[in-house]
């Protein structure tokens, strides 16, 4: 069984505060240990708190100092490269939350002015908009119209894409399948020449790719050993 998620608030009882920070400082002082080790890092924690005389020190006042003395050779940039106070830290929720507000309100004027836009084309009238709601109303007309004018231009290319592909597939349609689905088919000779064997061999294709009717039943070949120029053995 999962865990319930725990509230981050401050806990006004006394008892109940002093027993979270206890365990919590324990974890804290954990976790700071095993990211020093598992990567190799020098770290240091300093807890001050009101149950306590003196501030707590991990590893050890030694190691914090040494951890203090290298911080502050770094370059002022660098010192403050990935801090965040406690001020910085609620402005950066204030402008994060402002722009999710800001967001909102535009998703929820666009669905309320998308309503009016629907109760007019219903039959009701305009008299009951001020000049701001004439005006977002203007504007939300004039994206859906920009939206079917795009739609409209995309049905040309596809119409005339689906032509070319119907042009490149009747053109690609072999003899065979034209010869199946009744089609005359017309095999022409190349202009270059050629040799005697090569256009005895194309006439054949020609009269086999004709119906009988057209060239009467005698003038068909006949294959295998009956014929000598038959193309099979």
């Amino acid at each position: 069984m999962t865990s319930s998620k725990v509230k981050i608030s401050y806990i006004t009882i006394d008892s109940a505060r002093k027993a979270t920070f206890g365990k919590r400082k324990k974890g804290l002082l954990k976790k700071a240990s095993e990211l020093s080790t598992l990567c190799g890092i020098e770290a240091s924690v300093i807890i001050y708190s009101p149950y306590d005389a003196q501030p707590e020190v991990w590893p050890s006042p030694a190691r914090a100092q040494q951890v203090l003395s290298d911080f502050k050779k770094m370059p002022k940039k660098d010192q403050s490269m990935g801090m965040m106070s406690q001020k910085s830290f609620l402005r950066q929720r204030i402008e994060l939350a402002n722009k999710r507000l800001k967001k909102q309100c535009r998703d929820n004027r666009e669905k309320e002015i998308t309503q009016v836009m629907f109760q007019c084309l219903a039959g009701q009238g305009l008299e009951n908009l001020n000049m701001m709601d004439l005006n977002d109303l203007g504007w939300l007309l004039e994206q859906n119209l920009k939206d079917i004018d795009r739609r409209i231009s995309m049905f040309p290319q596809a119409s005339q894409s689906q032509g070319y592909a119907t042009a490149a597939s009747a053109t690609m349609a072999t003899p065979e399948a034209m010869l199946n689905s009744g089609e005359k088919v017309e095999v022409k000779s190349p202009e270059r020449g050629v040799s005697p064997e090569t256009e005895q061999r194309q006439q054949l294709i020609k009269d086999l790719m004709h119906s009988p009717e057209d060239m009467g039943l005698d003038s068909m070949l006949s294959f295998g050993d009956n014929n000598p120029n038959a193309f099979f053995p």
